[in-house]
């Protein structure tokens, strides 16, 4: 299940109209006047009908011309920081003045430096974003500008641009609130329109055929999604769930199961692919209110489902393991770091136990390795394992003969992946983080989990079960936000430490 979520591989469709670059330079140099108006004038009616011909505008712009009218609200249209000074300065004194003489004669002038300074501090581009968002379609055109910007903040990540994305995901939480989200179970009679966006937007495990479709939104399946009353048809995330007798390990087997679980014997929810549809909403946090309303949902439908799980990929562990595993080759590949003992040591991370590179090694003096690692005898453990993970179609991950020795060893090493690494104290891997703030524990790794071409590259084809245990969610919270604790089985914890390994 993927949070990317919270899923933002998705992009939007192209917009319509867009004009050729010249005629677009043009429209920028009108719309730069049309938000000088709009920002100075009162709302009325001569301020809506700019606002309609400046979203209008600012989709007919190309990329280029539509990042320079980012920039230049990010940057002309902030705050005034004289008048934010002066104003500090007043209630400062007013505040020290009321202090001194201990007497609240001067309470109303506070109130209304603290109303001023409340303006004040309101950048100049957020009233536009609101006077956007009270018209119709306002809130698709925040939601498509704020992927815009977001496109802009990695090719520039500047402060500027960084403040004008939280305004506007500030603005776009508001508007989003959950009272206003509406939960929609997708069938097979929902209009062509709406089954179409499933299939393009589904970014986790994408839809084959209509077939595939149908099977999904069948019987002993279910999907559900949030719609907001001022984007009609346009589904904001959606998550699909397999109704199971047990927790599930393998995709395939969720996908391709011809004979699933009759609904009156499922005692499991398994959600198995969560996908945002905008890009412009990243950040926010529909996928955390989407499945609690699905577990309350399925609980009052399905009394028997007891146990709340996800079926997950792993898709940043691989891109974390293989540099690791190239660095520790290249930096013991000089006679010099071989003949310093201390520098050795300093430098090592260590990524892989003795007894597990004694295998490898042993490994290696087999027929079937000596074959495929050149000069294997010459070789690293740690240039072994990467030999063996990069090996093409990765035939290597999935050979019997070595099972026994690459098994144990990715599996302890996706467990410190995912209970260990950290960045500013959180989860390095986007998927868990999403889950354990959400209350979830990490259950259990699976081997061959997903054993796709795109299960193999992102993990060694191996997922990872997520359970939302209802008693325990609170506790798993406070326990991940409070002291970066990440809550977990046994299993995983046992899995940290190295086990005895066969060759093979």
């Amino acid at each position: 299940m993927s949070c990317n979520l919270e899923g933002l591989n998705s992009q939007p469709p192209p917009q319509e109209g867009t004009l050729e670059s010249g005629s677009s330079t043009r429209i920028f140099d009108k719309l730069q006047a049309t938000i000088q108006n709009i920002i100075n004038a009162r709302a009325n009616a001569s301020s809506d009908i700019a606002v309609c011909q400046f979203s209008n505008d600012y989709y007919k712009l190309d990329q280029s011309n539509k990042h320079r009218i980012l920039t230049l609200l990010a940057t002309k249209y902030g705050v005034n920081r004289t008048n934010i000074q002066n104003l500090s300065q007043q209630y400062s004194d007013l505040c020290k003045a009321e202090k001194e003489t201990k007497e609240e004669k001067n309470t109303p002038a506070l109130y209304r430096t603290e109303h001023s300074l409340r303006s004040a501090l309101t950048p100049l581009s957020v009233q536009l974003f609101k006077q956007i968002n009270c018209q119709p379609g306002g809130l698709k055109f925040l939601v498509d500008m704020r992927a815009d910007l977001r496109m802009l903040i990695e090719d520039q990540n500047l402060p500027a641009f960084r403040y004008l994305d939280t305004c506007l995901k500030e603005i776009l939480e508001t508007a989003l609130s959950p009272a206003l989200l509406e939960l929609h179970l997708f069938t097979w009679e929902d209009p062509a329109a709406i089954l179409e966006k499933l299939v393009i937007f589904e970014a986790v495990h994408p839809i084959s055929n209509l077939y595939d479709l149908k099977r999904r939104l069948g019987s002993e399946r279910r999907c559900f999604g949030y719609f907001h009353p001022s984007l009609p048809g346009e589904p904001l995330i959606f998550i699909e769930v397999a109704l199971t007798r047990s927790i599930v390990g393998c995709i395939q087997d969720v996908l391709r199961n011809e004979s699933p679980t009759p609904e009156d014997e499922a005692t499991t929810a398994l959600f198995y692919s969560i996908s945002s549809t905008q890009p412009g909403l990243t950040g926010i946090s529909l996928g955390k209110l989407l499945i609690k309303r699905v577990v309350g949902v399925l609980q009052q439908e399905m009394p028997k489902i007891m146990t709340f799980a996800t079926l997950s990929p792993i898709p940043g562990f691989m891109s974390w393991l293989l540099p690791r595993l190239a660095s520790e080759s290249q930096s013991f590949s000089s006679s010099r770091m071989q003949q310093d003992s201390e520098r050795k040591s300093l430098f090592k991370e260590n990524l892989l136990h003795a007894q597990e590179a004694r295998s490898l090694l042993e490994s290696c003096r087999t027929s079937f390795l000596m074959g495929t690692c050149r000069t294997a005898e010459n070789q690293t453990a740690e240039n072994i394992m990467w030999n063996i993970l990069t090996f093409p179609r990765k035939e290597l991950i999935r050979s019997e003969s070595l099972q026994g020795v690459i098994k144990p060893i990715l599996l302890r090493l996706c467990a410190r992946y995912l209970l260990l690494e950290k960045r500013r104290g959180k989860a390095l891997d986007v998927v868990t983080n999403f889950h354990v703030q959400n209350g979830a524990l990490i259950e259990r790794l699976n081997w061959m989990g997903d054993f796709s071409e795109r299960g193999l590259n992102q993990s060694a084809g191996i997922t990872v079960n997520y359970c939302y245990r209802l008693d325990k969610i609170e506790e798993n919270i406070g326990n991940y936000l409070e002291k970066g604790i990440i809550s977990s089985s046994s299993m995983l914890k046992d899995l940290l430490e190295p086990k005895s390994m066969s060759p093979g």
